[in-house]
């Protein structure tokens, strides 16, 4: 099939690249030709494991372009997803500039019948807002349908999870346009659930905050545990033996962070007062998560005696391992913090330091990894990236000024980190 994908982040350059992968002419757009340059060079803007290569083959075979002309894409293809940015306004509502544009730019490239298909995280009702603004700028209703088409993929395994869905939602008004997507997505063998515009688009925020839900809940009862003497790593462990509860996003840690959980918690919040509910558990599902890393900092600083004039070492920037997203991250918090009541910060990251230096530039980053613990009052586990798994606590310990280990992930053993010599402080135990 001849599909455009318009937008190039996280959602839709994975999206491009697997379509094409299956056989399909794709072409990418995105405005910024700088960004286009880059992509048709076989540079990927963004990290994402196994995703360059990808692209590189899929590009080298002729099934994937990239290009800033939105219309020559749309006149080009039987189906155009819309996979722009809705990241929330100053009240946590989705802004949906970049999806009217996209539609406006769409609607005046229509010249045969295609399907439009929202891809992007967008509020209950965008996909009939979609169809007005491409009705209002001219193009013909009898050359287009639109359709709500959720992803559900999480950065660091974009590629896989797009390869391997556990389920294709649709939402659509006629069945011939469902049955577009489905012709579309047959090869990867999920299960499919056709539903109208608004259930689907629903079913994304509410997918999100449930399992945003989760984590605020096992980090609520973290603080219980650390209170009492409990373990909430034997605490979730007992409770995801059922099946009913299951083991899945009951880790605790510093908090979810990101650019789905926060935004999709925060427009599922507007969404409920548009609509007249006041989604209260909802609301304390965002405030514990809000709280839990200023908990975490607490103790450090309780511990060091204050911040100022001790040196701060981090382990970890990204908001996750596997991305160099920093969107919401915990290390950016950490960092604030830190350095306003007078401390100083070494960070190490595999992968976001250059993200990070733009907005905190007088952190002193550091390329190998043991040298961010050289003369450091304590280590702050902040992302669990597998080369940190590993480490030689020893090692660590040997050059810092005072050996404390706060472990805001839980990745290291507690007799082990000991034995190095280290006072071990992690989330969920006293």
């Amino acid at each position: 099939m001849k599909v455009a994908v318009i937008g190039t982040g996280y959602v839709g350059l994975p999206t491009g690249v697997v379509l094409a992968q299956l056989g399909n002419d794709v072409i990418c757009v995105d405005k910024d030709p700088a960004k286009v340059e880059l992509l048709a060079g076989g540079t990927s803007p963004i990290y994402e494991p196994g995703l360059e290569e990808l692209m590189r083959k899929s590009t080298a075979e002729g099934f994937l372009t990239f290009t800033t002309d939105t219309a020559a894409a749309v006149r080009a293809s039987d189906i155009v997803f819309i996979a722009v940015g809705t990241p929330p306004g100053e009240d946590g509502t989705p802004d949906m500039q970049y999806v009217k544009a996209v539609a406006r730019d769409i609607a005046k490239a229509i010249d045969h019948p295609i399907v439009v298909v929202n891809k992007s995280t967008v509020p209950v009702g965008s996909g009939d807002l979609v169809e007005n603004i491409l009705k209002e700028e001219g193009a013909d209703p009898a050359l287009f349908q639109v359709v709500s088409n959720p992803e559900f993929l999480r950065e660091g395994t974009a590629l896989w999870d797009t390869q391997n869905p556990d389920r294709i939602v649709i939402g659509a008004k006629e069945k011939g346009a469902a049955d577009k997507l489905v012709e579309l997505y047959g090869p990867l063998n999920a299960p499919f659930y056709i539903t109208d515009l608004n259930s689907a688009e629903m079913i994304k925020y509410a997918s999100n905050s449930y399992l945003a839900m989760k984590i605020s809940f096992i980090n609520a009862i973290s603080r219980i545990c650390e209170a009492c003497g409990a373990n909430v790593a034997d605490v979730a462990k007992g409770m995801g033996a059922d099946k009913r509860i299951g083991a899945q996003f009951l880790g605790a840690g510093l908090g979810w962070g990101g650019s789905c959980f926060p935004k999709d918690v925060q427009g599922l919040i507007k969404i409920s007062e548009q609509y007249g509910y006041d989604f209260e558990l909802l609301k304390e599902v965002w405030n514990i998560n809000e709280d839990q890393t200023l908990h975490f900092l607490n103790r450090i600083e309780k511990r060091l005696g204050g911040f100022s004039g001790k040196t701060v070492a981090l382990l970890g920037l990204a908001f996750k391992p596997n991305t160099d997203d920093i969107r919401d991250a915990k290390s950016l918090v950490i960092i604030d913090e830190v350095q306003k009541k007078g401390g100083k910060v070494k960070a190490h990251d595999p992968i976001a330091v250059s993200h990070v230096s733009k907005i905190f530039p007088n952190v002193e980053y550091v390329e190998a990894i043991y040298d961010v613990a050289q003369d450091a009052d304590v280590l702050i586990l902040v992302t669990e990236w597998s080369e940190y798994k590993q480490l030689d606590l020893n090692r660590l310990g040997a050059c810092m000024k005072q050996k404390v280990l706060f472990d805001g992930r839980r990745v290291y053993d507690r007799a082990t980190a000991e034995k190095a010599g280290f006072e071990y402080y992690t989330i969920g135990s006293n």
